[in-house]
């Protein structure tokens, strides 16, 4: 009887602490870096011990891995919340709104796919795998958002949105955030403008 409460007990308790280590892990990566962030600090941060931190990620490339898929999962709910269906300049202007914000809040460090692709450089990490899928979902985005606005080429489009975005995002970390959403949004227009041309 006390064996089955253990175990229901481990079982409730493992999906908070496996919640607890990622939660720790995504702000120790963004903040610091991925290489600069050892398991150690993890577990010390979380208060967990070795074994209970490898039962649940029994590698640091596991827990990288998790964490990319959980920012994407965010940037994907965030940015299908800013499109409007047939508004394709007023989903622009959205974007450009939003990352203006986000680079003006304190420990905005840009892009974490970006900052994970600069510290893991072979382009068969399952890391850069995350970070490929992730921006390839980015990039359909645009291109559906050029879509509706009449663009003959929309991937040739969402490439020149993407690279204004990552850009911005870089600026925005560099600190360069003042009246960031305004000039992203002009640049967005613009690119859209002479596309229909």
């Amino acid at each position: 009887m006390r064996q089955e409460a253990t175990d229901s007990t481990r079982t409730r308790r493992g999906p908070a602490t496996r919640e607890r280590i990622l939660q720790a892990a995504s702000e120790l990566f963004y903040a610091e870096g991925i290489r600069g962030t050892s398991a150690d600090r993890i577990i010390a941060r979380v208060g967990i011990t070795k074994v209970t931190f490898y039962r649940h990620f029994p590698t640091k490339s596991d827990l990288v891995v998790a964490y990319l898929q959980q920012q994407a999962a965010g940037e994907r709910a965030w940015f299908s919340s800013l499109r409007t269906a047939g508004d394709p300049a007023g989903s622009l202007r959205a974007i450009a709104d939003g990352i203006g914000a986000a680079s003006c809040t304190p420990g905005f460090r840009g892009c974490a796919f970006i900052n994970a692709a600069a510290e893991f450089s072979d382009p068969q990490d399952p890391v850069r795998t995350v970070v490929d899928e992730h921006r390839q979902w980015m990039l359909d985005e645009f291109a559906a958002i050029a879509t509706e606005a009449g663009v003959p080429d929309p991937a040739t489009t969402a490439r020149q949105l993407m690279i204004l975005r990552d850009g911005a995002m870089v600026n925005g970390y560099l600190g360069h955030s003042t009246s960031l959403q305004e000039s992203l949004s002009a640049a967005f227009d613009s690119v859209i403008t002479a596309a229909t041309r």
